[in-house]
């Protein structure tokens, strides 16, 4: 059976949320006729994330459960989704709970005329140091690898792209996606950017608001710079 969409959970340690996410996400996807999976990608969790998501595709098949023996962070947890995604349509989503579910709804009704949907966080809804940390990420996106869409959060696209399209970047970072992103928005496919609400986490602490994570993407961008001026030659 050919599947519409492919949700991909990105769980590390996220044993407190991830049962009311993906029953929450499940209610919301109910709406789409088309057959549809979610996909908890377990990242090497060291608390009891792995037994919640194995207990919720034992009790739904339309869940199922990809493990890494050890955690990869953001980077692999992509590459899991580009391997193993069986939808016509993948979307990256946190296990953390901040992001509604009715995204992937609304994303999904505009997916006939798109081949990738970037979600966004509008400023005048983020604290003033979010903001800043934005404006300067922006500026250095455009001084080392040039414009890109706007996009932070969630995206959905065309599965086949991901293997259609050649990626330079490995690691833990988001640079892969990144790559994926800049790559596509600069090829001849629709891609469209659209602001999205973010929620308060009820439970837990951010995973990439920490320096070996922010170093990591670090690196990747100033590899993705590397990449793409050998690309380009």
């Amino acid at each position: 059976m050919t599947l519409a969409l492919t949700v991909a959970i990105l769980a590390y340690n996220e044993e407190a949320n991830l049962r009311w996410v993906v029953e929450e996400m499940a209610k919301e996807l109910e709406s789409i006729p088309e057959p549809w999976e979610i996909m908890i990608v377990n990242d090497g969790s060291s608390d009891g994330t792995g037994r919640v998501a194995d207990e919720l595709a034992r009790e739904d098949a339309r869940v199922r459960v990809v493990h890494h023996e050890v955690n990869r962070g953001l980077g692999g947890g992509y590459r899991t989704g580009f391997d193993e995604a069986k939808g016509t349509f993948l979307i990256f989503f946190p296990a953390d709970g901040q992001f509604s579910p009715d995204i992937i709804t609304r994303f999904y009704r505009q997916m006939g005329e798109l081949d990738m949907l970037l979600g966004y966080l509008p400023n005048s809804k983020r604290p003033l140091f979010a903001r800043a940390a934005s404006v300067a990420e922006k500026i250095l996106y455009r001084v080392l690898i040039g414009k890109m869409p706007k996009f932070q959060g969630v995206l959905m696209f065309r599965t086949s792209l991901a293997r259609e399209i050649e990626l330079e970047l490995s690691g833990r970072g988001w640079g892969i996606i990144l790559e994926f992103i800049f790559r596509v928005a600069n090829g001849p496919y629709r891609v469209r950017s659209t602001p999205t609400d973010v929620r308060k986490r009820i439970s837990g602490e951010s995973k990439v608001m920490n320096t070996k994570t922010i170093k990591a993407n670090l690196e990747q961008l100033f590899a993705l710079r590397d990449a793409l001026k050998k690309s380009r030659r």
